[in-house]
């Protein structure tokens, strides 16, 4: 089953995004997605008991800001501490049976980590497409041939914080069903690539004023 997810939304939960959890749904209906994962900055958010979104598959998650390094963390139960090496990061997360995804690892002004430390630390994929890395395709050639040097699957988010570019990045998977097991499997697994696009400069430039 194809599935196409955006594993990289933060929420209103994030102290820089305003996107709420109905937004998020409303915009993957409408860009055609078949669900996003949440990755909160450095807080495990957990599903509302009321949210109502059958037709989605939907994942919880944290975007762990490690030293030299932003690392999302899915299939865990507990929130992994902030600041921590990279390696311990890592491990942290494996701890709890979850999985780690190196998040933009070449972005300017954000981050811009040593091949030899991510090598070691033992991730489980990298974010190969981020639509707020800048410039975009330069920094997605740069992410994707580390994933191939690592011979890790590769993955896609939006990393939106507002309601308008929810989806513009996305992950691309098969999957044996829509359930989350399912999805993490496939991911693991490397049943997956990447597409979207990124945000433009203009568009940067009139996000910042909305």
């Amino acid at each position: 089953m194809r599935l196409l997810i955006d594993l990289h939304i933060h929420t209103a939960q994030s102290r820089d995004s305003y996107i709420t959890f109905d937004d998020a749904i409303r915009r993957c209906r409408e860009e055609g997605l078949d669900g996003f994962a949440v990755a909160d900055h450095d807080k495990l958010t957990k599903l509302p008991d009321t949210l109502e979104a059958s037709d989605l598959v939907i994942l919880e998650g944290e975007e762990v800001t490690a030293r030299g390094a932003h690392i999302l963390a899915f299939d865990i139960e507990e929130e992994i501490p902030s600041y921590l090496s990279i390696q311990e990061t890592v491990e942290r997360i494996h701890e709890q049976g979850g999985f780690a995804v190196i998040a933009h690892p070449y972005s300017i002004f954000r981050t811009w980590v040593s091949f030899r430390e991510i090598r070691r630390a033992g991730f489980d994929a990298v974010e190969v497409a981020n639509a707020a890395q800048f410039p975009y395709g330069m920094m997605l050639g740069k992410n994707e041939d580390l994933a191939e040097r690592l011979g890790l699957p590769k993955t896609g988010g939006s990393d939106a914080h507002i309601p308008r570019t929810v989806g513009r990045a996305y992950t691309i998977l098969e999957a044996a069903n829509r359930d989350v097991k399912a999805v993490i499997s496939a991911i693991k697994g490397g049943q997956t690539s990447f597409g979207g696009r990124g945000i433009s400069l203009l568009e940067r430039l009139k996000l910042q004023r909305e």
